[in-house]
């Protein structure tokens, strides 16, 4: 009996590997879809729940049903109130949204850089940034509209205030974490700071920086909601639309307005997670499992 020859073996090995590969993207997408299904029916469930046995029919309107927000939400695009209005605000507010998450990103490369280099410098600045985050916007609104009124400036400068600590944070955080061991090989070979930051630290720094990154790009879209919300000139974003539903009892289309918001926020979060593995690939072996 004759013995398999070398191609043979070979071809097996790449049969096994295709099927292999193939069973691991199979596992990996139900994964990625079978949960959230199963858990998203139970939210729905419990949605019709609450809408048909906790609340009396004389309240249902705190709580409409889920096909009642699909009907007189989403596919209702006549008058005011209506998706078109709705979807003008989203776009609006993304707008704000993404200014402000440039100018945060921006701003804290800069800052983090800067603290990384000198541990002066991070010891004089960061309890003022620490300040800065536990300030609650609310107490600063009158502030920001004594210096910038009250349209879309005002609304980029609280997303800016509220997405601007996590990006500091860790960006400073992955530039400290570079090997030690490393550090002493680029000085041996007398490396300058720019050297050392841009060859070192910064690759170093990549998984915190886009940590940061995934929680600003969230916090961004709930800034320009928030400015909304208090600064009403200029164009109408889905804060002052939330403000307005609320008011006169509008329901479904104020929950219209609430899951859009959600989305736009998980919309971001989920291109910076693309950019991410773009970027720097897969870092461990669960990440094949979400990717």
């Amino acid at each position: 009996m004759s013995e398999p020859s070398v191609t043979e073996t070979q071809q097996d090995r790449e049969k096994h590997s295709r099927i292999k590969d193939g069973s691991n993207r199979y596992r990996s997408t139900m994964l990625n879809i079978i949960p959230p299904i199963i858990f998203g029916s139970f939210v729905v469930g419990g949605w019709y729940f609450i809408s048909y046995i906790a609340l009396n029919e004389n309240r249902r309107f705190l709580l409409r049903p889920p096909h009642k927000v699909l009907v007189d939400g989403f596919f209702d695009w006549s008058g005011n109130g209506g998706m078109e209005e709705i979807l003008q605000s989203l776009w609006s507010s993304t707008k704000v949204a993404g200014i402000g998450l440039f100018f945060a990103i921006l701003i804290g490369f800069v800052l983090a850089t800067l603290m990384s280099q000198a541990l002066t410098i991070e010891k004089a600045m960061f309890p003022f940034l620490v300040t800065l985050q536990a300030i609650p916007v609310l107490a600063i609104v009158p502030l920001i509209k004594f210096w910038w009124g009250s349209g879309q400036t005002s609304r980029v400068v609280v997303c800016i205030i509220i997405s601007l600590f996590p990006i500091i944070v860790n960006t400073l955080f992955g530039l400290q974490s570079a090997d030690r061991g490393i550090h002493d090989l680029f000085t041996l070979h007398h490396a300058n700071r720019l050297t050392r930051l841009k060859k070192l630290m910064f690759p170093a720094a990549l998984p915190a920086i886009f940590a940061g990154l995934r929680i600003s790009a969230g916090l961004s879209v709930i800034g320009a909601i928030v400015g909304d919300f208090f600064f009403a000139k200029g164009e109408v974003g889905l804060g002052q639309l939330i403000k307005r539903f609320s008011a006169d009892l509008q329901g479904e289309e104020l929950l219209t307005a609430v899951i859009l918001s959600a989305a736009l926020g998980v919309v971001v979060f989920l291109i910076f997670t693309w950019i991410q593995n773009r970027v720097i690939g897969k870092w461990s072996d669960r990440s094949e499992l979400i990717s």
